[in-house]
């Protein structure tokens, strides 16, 4: 009798400990879908469908412009416009936003909502700070390795044009909320029109000319201690590109989507990047759906401690 009690308090104890330990999981999408879907013929359903089939928790978005909404009520998510307090929510002008398929907390307004701002999400009861981004693509090359500069010169270059003074426009908004993350988890993502530091280290300088350039873009989140998500899963580079822009007739494949992530209580634990033409078959879960878009996407699953 004694033995089966035992038996029957440790699978009980057991049972408790494994709930417990059940880690939360959530997963994350940033996409820019362009000209808030609108590009090609019923783009705003083949956005709800392919949403629909990755089944984000929450997506971050870029190119909303009156689509949102629509979009967001018919694939299930709450959402949230990143713009001024009482705008419509249907504004063809708005290019961020945020849905969540959790409750929203307090809103995170910027000075600069057209490239930067964000929403409290609560997840399991614990609060996480999401942030929706885009910067300007300028300075821009196709191939910069092929640019005849050095590396000096190219981060000289970088820094040439409106997307340097973006981010310096909103980098001490970046810098607090990081401050915070010890608490408070922090998730900023979206389109930053940016090469990656990560991308251009010394296992890829033979497909970069020979050059290994710390771009500036990615590499000043990184000082803040925000982790790339998709590279921290997928660390090698040259097997797993992660492509999300490219162009058809010229050598113009990149990764400039993204989604990053700051938080002692958070770990990425998968990471896809998926890339197709605009108006070309896509392919996912074994079905064909017209890709509305010129960007691809990326999705990461977080592991969220409690």
């Amino acid at each position: 009798m004694k033995n089966v009690l035992l038996i029957s308090f440790v699978m009980c104890f057991s049972f408790v400990a494994n709930t417990q330990e059940a880690p939360i999981v959530f997963k994350v999408m940033a996409w820019n879908i362009l000209h808030g879907v609108n590009d090609i013929e019923n783009g705003p359903e083949n956005a709800i469908k392919i949403i629909k089939e990755i089944n984000p928790d929450v997506i971050l978005m870029v190119e909303t412009y009156g689509s949102g909404k629509m979009i967001a009520d018919a694939a299930g998510y709450n959402f949230h416009l990143i713009a001024q307090e009482g705008t419509p929510l249907d504004d063809k002008s708005v290019n961020l936003s945020i849905f969540s398929k959790f409750p929203f907390g307090e809103r995170i307004d910027t000075k600069f909502p057209f490239y930067l701002g964000g929403r409290a999400v609560i997840i399991k009861g614990q609060k996480i700070n999401f942030f929706s981004n885009w910067f300007h693509y300028l300075p821009w090359s196709d191939e910069p390795e092929k640019m005849g500069k050095t590396v000096e010169e190219l981060l000289k270059w970088e820094r040439t044009e409106i997307k340097y003074k973006m981010i310096q426009e909103v980098l001490p908004t970046i810098k607090k909320y990081a401050l915070q993350t010890d608490s408070i988890p922090m998730v900023f993502g979206g389109d930053m029109n940016s090469l990656s530091h990560l991308d251009w280290g010394e296992d890829a300088k033979k497909i970069h000319n020979n050059l290994v350039v710390p771009w500036y873009s990615t590499k000043v989140l990184e000082e803040l201690e925000l982790i790339d998500s998709y590279r921290e899963v997928n660390a090698n580079s040259i097997t797993h590109p992660g492509i999300t822009w490219d162009s058809k007739g010229i050598k113009d494949e990149h990764r400039i989507d993204y989604i990053f992530y700051k938080s002692p209580k958070l770990k990425a634990i998968k990471s896809t990047s998926y890339m197709a033409f605009l108006n070309e078959p896509f392919s996912i879960n074994e079905k064909q759906i017209n890709y509305p878009s010129d960007h691809g996407f990326v999705v990461t699953t977080f592991e969220l401690k409690e």
